[in-house]
């Protein structure tokens, strides 16, 4: 009579070690990748709600061939101070003045015609940068 066995050899039907650690490394991946994700969810939320002082140029005109002028719109906190910088380009793209404007007017909301001195004729104005404080 043949002997009868009662369990099933362990490796041979259960789950191998590679597949219990190929499981611990897809739970640890998934939780890496979501806490990555909401980190850089984090950091994108803080970026934008952090931006006190935001601007833009409305329209600019070349007054002469020192001068050129600019309509700057700015929109911040009504408690917020600020500056803004602008710089004038000539033709070809080299710049030929730059201006730091400072805003300590209690409104959220300003227009206001600025000008910058050149050392020769500019075709455009841009804004560079503007920062609270």
């Amino acid at each position: 009579m043949a002997a009868v066995r009662e369990a099933l050899p362990e490796e041979r039907y259960g789950r191998s070690r590679d597949q219990r650690a190929d499981r611990k490394l897809k739970i640890i991946g998934s939780v890496l990748g979501v806490a990555f994700l909401g980190m850089i969810g984090w950091f994108g939320y803080d970026y934008v709600s952090g931006q006190d002082i935001s601007a833009e140029v409305i329209k600019s005109r070349i007054a002469s061939d020192s001068r050129a002028e600019a309509h700057l719109e700015v929109r911040k906190e009504r408690a917020a101070d600020g500056h803004c910088t602008l710089r004038a380009l000539s033709e070809d793209g080299a710049e030929v003045g730059r201006a730091d404007f400072r805003f300590d007017q209690r409104s959220e909301r300003i227009d206001d015609v600025v000008s910058l001195r050149t050392t020769s004729r500019a075709t455009a104005v841009e804004l560079v940068a503007c920062s609270a404080g």
